[in-house]
C-alpha cells in the first residue's frame, strides 16, 4: 500500500552517514539521491534507501514537525535485527528496546527499537518463526 516514507532531518550529511551505516545489515543502501544541484541553491536535498534500485525509505531536508515519528524496517532474519542493533548502538542511537520478541503483537515477532540522532523511534523487525 505505502510506496514510501521519510523523515525530515536537522543534519542531512549526518543522516545520511548514519542511515547508509545502520541500515547495511537490513540489506539497504542508498539507491538515489537529490541534491541543490537538481532543485536549486536552498533546494531539498535528500536520498533514498532500498534493497533495490527503488528507494523505500528517504531521509532529507525540510521542516521537521518534531520527533514521535516511528517506521519499522523489515529485516530477512533474526540475526538481521542483532546486526541493525549493534550498528544503530555503534552509530551513536539511543536504545529503546534490545532485541526479542514482542509476544504481544504477535509470538514470532522479533524487533529491536532505537532513538535516531533527530528523535525518532527506529525499529528493524523479524515476523519469521525462529
Amino acid at each position: 500500500m505505502i510506496d514510501h516514507a521519510g523523515f525530515a532531518v536537522a543534519d542531512y550529511a549526518r543522516s545520511r552517514a548514519f542511515y547508509t551505516r545502520v541500515l547495511a545489515p537490513l540489506g539497504y543502501a542508498v539507491v538515489m539521491e537529490v541534491t541543490e544541484r537538481e532543485t536549486g541553491p536552498g533546494g531539498y536535498q535528500g536520498c533514498g534507501f532500498g534493497p533495490s534500485r527503488k528507494p523505500a525509505f528517504w531521509v532529507g531536508t525540510g521542516a521537521r514537525p518534531g520527533t514521535g515519528t516511528h517506521i519499522a524496517f523489515v529485516a530477512p532474519d533474526r540475526t538481521a535485527v542483532d546486526a541493525f542493533h549493534a550498528a544503530v548502538l555503534a552509530a551513536g542511537a539511543t536504545d529503546n528496546g534490545a532485541p526479542g520478541l514482542r509476544p504481544h503483537y504477535h509470538p514470532d515477532y522479533y524487533a529491536a527499537f532505537v532513538i535516531d540522532p533527530d528523535g525518532n523511534n527506529v525499529e528493524a523487525v523479524c515476523h519469521a518463526p525462529a
